[in-house]
């Protein structure tokens, strides 16, 4: 009877000390199952880290106003304040690179620039509720005789890596509608070349398009007006697919934003409107 009681006793102490802790060398290891999520310990560091490309007009810094501005950062920046976080910080990476870099680097928290929610990007991330909705368009120079779909045949036309319209130029050449598909590494290099006449002409995001010919004055350049969109882009902030309590408190301030009209403001701040409102569902 009092062997049994001593090895009772003896299974008792070595399972206290494998679930709570050890003390070695002065140091305690603390039991690892009670961890933190993603979320509970972005409201505690009070800092939220997004990846991004640095682009207009998704999120960018502006230098001037030591701030991150833009369409999704705007929207991020309501988001954080709703949940208590007081700082976003950026970390930069090529369009091509963010669900990667979300996936690979344990500092970002979230990935956010205007990037379309795709099957393909569901398989390695996971999305918000849609932010708001876009589609492309077709640039040419002013004076291009570029006028339709049609008038594409035989052209060398640009496409920023990376991204959907990639894969609708890709589509285009397959069928002949475009001669050949050059590939640019960001937006700005797509319409100097452009607008140099490197390329005929380029596929890419309407409202990027429309804000950079709004404001470089230098672009001498148009969009097809004779162009109906093949592309219904819907836009979400990625998130690591075992973030869910990350995940679902962004859609729950997401809910909160569009039933109450914040959304739609943002939206309409940086030149949006109607048409890109994704209502909730």
């Amino acid at each position: 009877m009092k062997k049994m009681f001593i090895l009772i006793v003896i299974v008792i102490v070595i399972g206290i000390i494998i679930k709570y802790s050890a003390v070695i060398n002065g140091s305690i290891t603390v039991d690892n199952s009670i961890e933190k999520n993603r979320l509970q310990i972005i409201q505690e560091k009070g800092v939220i880290t997004v990846a991004s490309a640095n682009e207009v007009p998704f999120f960018h810094e502006n230098s001037q106003a030591d701030s991150l501005v833009g369409i999704d950062a705007d929207i991020i920046k309501e988001i954080a304040r709703r949940l208590g976080i007081n700082k976003i910080q950026m970390k930069e990476a090529s369009f091509k690179d963010l669900l990667s870099k979300l996936n690979s680097d344990s500092s970002v928290d979230i990935s956010a620039n205007g990037i379309y929610i795709t099957s393909e990007r569901e398989k390695i991330v996971s999305f918000t509720q849609p932010l708001y909705k876009e589609s492309e368009t077709v640039i040419v120079p002013k004076a291009s005789k570029i006028n339709f779909k049609n008038d594409l045949k035989n052209t060398l036309i640009g496409v920023e890596k990376g991204t959907s319209f990639e894969e609708l130029a890709q589509s285009w050449k397959k069928n002949n509608l475009v001669k050949e598909v050059v590939i640019f590494e960001n937006i700005p290099d797509l319409l100097d070349s452009i607008n140099s006449g490197r390329v005929d002409a380029g596929l890419a995001d309407s409202v990027v398009i429309n804000y950079f010919l709004k404001k470089e004055t230098n672009l001498f350049l148009r969009t097809l007006k004779d162009y109906t969109p093949e592309l219904q882009g819907i836009i979400g902030i990625a998130v690591r697919k075992n973030d869910i309590a990350l995940l679902n408190a962004l859609n729950e301030k997401i809910t909160d934003m569009k039933t109450d009209g914040t959304l739609y403001s943002i939206l309409v701040e940086n030149g949006l409107d109607k048409n890109n409102v994704v209502n909730i569902k």
